[in-house]
């Protein structure tokens, strides 16, 4: 190919041409003239909308953990499971957020004396309560789409703190602990949603 032509190929597939070499993408000027990186602005459009994520902004001091694989796994079958039951980022974020709360989104089976009743889960979801069985409840899927369920029914659940969508459902003895997750809840559901 004729340098040229390899010249011109280059500069329509958007690449700077230096001494014959593809140098790498052009920036593309936006039009307050801020430099604009293609690839960077395509991985962001895959991400959320953080206004869409927290539309009322965290309530409270946010608390934080690291998480392991298994963690990590469930946070993933928790977004899986809000797709499949065909609901937003948002209900994902209120999920994650209540199972950091409920479980440090670990599937906790009976903890003998330091049980909450019959407590199970990554919801902490009761069988005496009718959640399921404990064979269900410890499944994710299955009791993210059961806490999805119940989120469905609470009439305008969007609208809401993150908190009051989250004690609807679980009906807590501390209703207002589930605020402190939600920094941490939309980060995973930023991270995880389109993994």
């Amino acid at each position: 190919m004729n340098t040229m032509l390899r010249k011109s190929v280059l500069a329509i597939a958007g690449l700077t041409v230096a001494g014959g070499l593809a140098a790498g993408p052009l920036n593309h000027a936006t039009t307050d003239s801020t430099p604009v990186n293609p690839i960077a602005a395509a991985v962001q459009a895959d991400k959320p909308d953080t206004a869409k994520l927290i539309p009322h902004g965290v309530q409270g001091s946010q608390s934080r953990i690291d998480l392991n694989d298994e963690q990590v796994d469930n946070t993933k079958a928790i977004i899986a499971a809000t797709k499949k039951a065909g609901m937003d980022e948002r209900a994902a974020v209120v999920s994650i957020a209540t199972a950091l709360q409920e479980s440090k989104l670990e599937n906790l089976g009976h903890l003998g004396d330091r049980n909450d009743h019959d407590s199970q889960g990554l919801f902490q979801q009761r069988p005496s309560s009718g959640w399921g069985t404990v064979e269900q409840i410890t499944d994710p899927e299955y009791s993210t789409t059961a806490f999805l369920k119940g989120l469905k029914q609470v009439d305008g659940w969007q609208d809401m703190p993150l908190t009051e969508a989250a004690q609807t459902v679980q009906v807590s003895a501390y209703p207002f602990h589930y605020a402190q997750w939600e920094q941490q809840a939309a980060d995973l559901v930023t991270e995880h949603w389109n993994s």
